[in-house]
């Protein structure tokens, strides 16, 4: 009995890996955060640059995510993979854990965690982020174009998945009356809190709205189309999306009160 339990379970490691390994072969780039959460400045203590230099070693082709990406990654960000490091230190012991995720942000891989003692910040974080990569021993590559998912396949899966058919707003349904004048009422009579940064978002097309992501592949805002040209609807906010000269502004109610931010947006 005890060695049929132990044959399944090295079975369902086996098909696991297998599983794994398979996901990774499909990807040919891996983009590294040009900075982590857990640093203050771009590349602080070569934290992102170490990243990318160890991860080239298992074959990707790796970017920064400020670095000039090859025109099918700019038209596409899901047919890469996005590594972070997951900073878990502690008062006496430097933790790092690398992990490896899809556009969607789920993760296909994880590292076990890298530790240093040192107490040098520079020279600890490399020492951990090192380490960490020395455990990925059954971190396997072989770039598979055969197995490739297409732009249009992942865009259609991703938007199916986020925007569910019974929650589809259709066009013709969406009022006359967007309550735009009631709402630039209240904007003159209230102080907007006003982000003085402007972040990038890149766009992926639905027939009935848009998905807008960060730099990081993250889900920011998906978007309705509404009958005024230039004006979306924000799905699960209570707000309005719409065109402001060369840049886009969002306007939405959080904690009863109105915020708005202004955007780039990259069709």
């Amino acid at each position: 009995m005890l060695k049929k339990i132990s044959f399944f379970i090295v079975l369902f490691m086996s098909t696991s890996l297998f599983s794994q390994q398979s996901k990774l072969d499909t990807y040919q780039y891996i983009i590294v955060s040009d900075k982590f959460d857990f640093v203050r400045s771009t590349d602080q203590y070569q934290t992102s640059s170490l990243t990318k230099f160890l991860l080239k070693k298992k074959g990707f082709k790796v970017f920064l995510s400020n670095e000039k990406f090859p025109k099918d990654l700019q038209n596409n960000r899901c047919i890469a993979l996005v590594a972070t490091i997951k900073d878990e230190s502690g008062m006496f012991t430097t933790m790092s854990t690398i992990q490896i995720k899809d556009c969607d942000g789920k993760i296909v891989y994880a590292s076990k965690a890298g530790e240093s003692k040192v107490k040098e910040y520079k020279k600890a974080y490399q020492e951990a982020i090192r380490n960490a990569f020395a455990s990925m021993t059954d971190f396997k590559y072989s770039y598979n174009p055969s197995s490739v998912v297409t732009k249009d396949e992942k865009k259609e899966e991703i938007l199916t998945n986020s925007i569910p058919d019974k929650l589809v707003v259709p066009v013709k349904i969406v009022p006359e009356v967007v309550v735009l004048p009631e709402i630039k009422k209240e904007v003159e009579k209230i102080e907007i809190p006003v982000s003085n940064t402007i972040d990038v978002l890149s766009a992926q097309s639905k027939n009935n709205g848009l998905y807008l992501m960060n730099t990081k592949l993250e889900v920011v805002f998906v978007i309705l189309k509404t009958n005024r040209i230039g004006v979306f609807v924000i799905k699960d906010k209570n707000g309005i999306f719409y065109k402001s000269g060369e840049n886009w502004v969002s306007e939405y109610y959080e904690n009863n009160q109105l915020i708005q931010k202004e955007f780039q947006v990259k069709f």
